[in-house]
């Protein structure tokens, strides 16, 4: 086995919690603005709080949940979009001795069931009051959840008055409960099953993992120059990590609740640093492009992206850049590049990428003009970021080195193992899983990779059926898929997606009951072709679909699908005996369909 691994730049405090980073910093930076809100009387002005203000806020409402009756170790549900409170709130739960169980404010009721029922939550705080409705839609099977606050009904504000009369003395025997140890989180990840499984992620997990971030990226997380406006969901590990990632070196966090608002809240909030998924940048490039080719500028855009590509390939190259490349590159930055970095805000030069491939093209394109990507590679269980591109070394392409003080190694089979103090402490209620994944003392990701002689992690291909959006959503098709199969007229269905901007399906129709249905209808005279375009069937396999979007969120939904002609069989290789389908093999057969429903 091939394994590389790199020394701890930080130690884990032998005890402790995170709740001690947000007392250090009112302690040594009181005045210092950690954490932007956006003004609710003027959405585009942000309003900063101190690191001695945010603490007050956290304290506040944490002696709400205890006058509550929130106990330490008791799972508290958060369900909400990336806003001020979410922050609060998940420091409110660890002060009170709580551990936070996250939920996607997109998720459907019937996996807000399972994830509360499954935790064990005693409480659960949404946004809003379609998000209050969802779970009292299935609160009558939970009886373990005895309260349920709504962020847009003032719950933050209702936590403070009623907790107003705990002693500071209780609020800091709650505070001090748990250690480096105990269960910070239980963040819900897609199975192939189609039952998540809840990723139980320690105090300690974090502290490994953002502190040998922060330490390994210094320059991006200077205290008092360094801000990150986060934009990703906070319910996803990474959108976590940045946050807490923050909160420890401690730089300005700003808070997006809308990506819709995103290009005019970079302009405002103006951020150093930026986190986001390949599909953002990916926007961003095809907006500018669109752009200029409307203003009849399309042909100067093409030729200055081709010369950041090639001025960010030779920088790669001993020589490094020609004369001639230089001056080109000067007279773009003028005419192209400035604008391309004002539409990200103008201050932030780089920018960490994660949850799928870039792309090297694009890679380089964002260099070329100035704003680098360091791709990073992790997953749920390894809080995030178990390997990243260092600020001073990138290697494009890649998705960098081992996480400082942990190892990846290369099994035969290729598949990427990991070790370290940031690997989760199990799956919650699943022995047998955990064991499977952490098998021979290294947890087994399921991804294929390769490690060059400096220790670069390059992904080439996933073992687990498990697809990942461009957006960096964690998609099981199984759930999904077999409720579109229980359909009359569905035969078999694959959900697409991996590596694309939605997730879509191909349909094949069960050859015994197309004939029926069609002859209930009158529509026995059509040929195959104009029935399998028919606006009728059509809507009855939409319907197949619908159903099967009904028991997950928006961003693991179905948005397009095609019916094809032909049918999936052991005999034409796209089904094993036990008539599982060949995933590889339709996606080889059928790239032409699935390009066209991307089109």
């Amino acid at each position: 086995m091939r394994e590389f691994s790199l020394p701890a730049l930080y130690e884990v405090p032998a005890d402790g919690n995170l709740t001690d980073l947000i007392r250090r910093n009112a302690v040594q930076h009181p005045d210092v603005p950690v954490i932007a809100r956006k003004d609710p009387a003027d959405g585009s002005r942000w309003l900063d709080l101190t690191a001695r203000e945010f603490l007050a806020e956290v304290r506040a409402a944490a002696k709400g949940l205890i006058a509550a009756g929130v106990r330490p170790g008791d799972r508290i549900g958060l369900m909400s979009r990336t806003r001020y409170e979410w922050t609060l709130l998940d420091f409110a739960i660890w002060s009170a001795g709580g551990v936070t169980v996250p939920i996607y404010e997109t998720s459907s009721p019937e996996q807000i069931e399972w994830i509360l029922g499954d935790s064990g939550a005693v409480g659960c705080i949404v946004e809003t009051g379609a998000h209050a409705a969802a779970v009292e839609s299935v609160r009558g099977r939970l009886p373990r959840l005895a309260h349920l606050w709504t962020v847009d009904d003032g719950a933050v504000q209702k936590l403070a008055d009623s907790g107003a009369q705990v002693a500071d003395e209780v609020l800091d025997e709650h505070s001090s409960a748990a250690d480096a140890d105990s269960p910070a989180t239980i963040v819900y990840t897609s199975g192939t099953t189609g039952r998540p499984k809840g990723c139980v992620l320690s105090h300690r997990a974090f502290f490994a993992e953002c502190g040998n971030v922060v330490e390994r990226l210094k320059p991006l997380f200077i205290t008092g120059q360094g801000s990150v406006l986060l934009f990703l969901p906070v319910a996803h590990v990474f959108g976590r990590m940045v946050q807490l990632a923050s909160v420890m070196a401690p730089i300005r966090l700003g808070l997006c609740p809308d990506i819709k608002h995103l290009t005019d809240d970079l302009a405002g909030f103006r951020p150093t640093l930026i986190l986001g998924v390949p599909r953002v940048f990916e926007k961003v490039y095809n907006s500018a492009r669109a752009k200029a080719r409307a203003e009849g500028k399309g042909k100067i855009f093409d030729r200055a992206a081709d010369t950041a590509i090639a001025y960010s390939r030779a920088l790669d190259a001993p020589s490094g850049p020609s004369l001639l490349l230089r001056l080109k590159h000067k007279l773009f930055d003028k005419l192209v590049y400035g604008k391309l970095r004002a539409v990200l805000g103008g201050r932030a030069t780089h920018a960490i990428s994660g949850g799928a491939p870039l792309g090297e093209r694009l890679g380089h394109f964002y260099r070329g003009i100035g704003f680098t990507v360091l791709e990073g590679y992790g997953l749920t269980e390894s809080c995030a970021a178990t390997a990243f591109n260092p600020y001073d070394r990138p290697k494009i392409g890649t998705v960098g080195q081992p996480l400082p003080g942990s190892a990846i190694g290369i099994a035969e089979d290729g598949e990427v193992l990991l070790r370290g103090e940031h690997l989760f402490s199990g799956y919650w209620n699943n022995e047998a899983a955990t064991a499977e994944a952490m098998e021979g003392g290294w947890f087994h990701t399921g991804d294929v990779g390769t490690l060059d002689e400096d220790g670069y992690l390059a992904i080439t291909g996933r073992k687990k059926e498990i697809l990942v959006t461009a957006g960096g959503k964690n998609v099981a098709p199984a759930v999904i898929e077999d409720r579109i199969r229980a359909h009359a007229l569905v035969a078999e269905c694959m959900v697409v997606g991996d590596g694309r901007p939605f997730v879509a399906a191909l349909v094949t129709l069960d050859e015994e009951f197309l004939p029926r249905w069609a002859a209930e209808r009158g529509k026995s005279g059509l040929s195959r072709e104009e029935l399998l375009a028919d606006p009728e069937l059509l809507a009855a396999v939409q319907q197949a679909v619908d159903d099967g979007n009904a028991a997950v969120s928006r961003a693991e939904s179905v948005r397009k699908f095609r019916i094809l002609p032909t049918q999936f069989t052991e005999e034409s290789g796209h089904l094993t005996p036990s008539l599982k389908l060949k995933r590889n093999v339709v996606a080889k057969d059928f790239a032409q369909e699935i390009e066209a429903l991307y089109a």
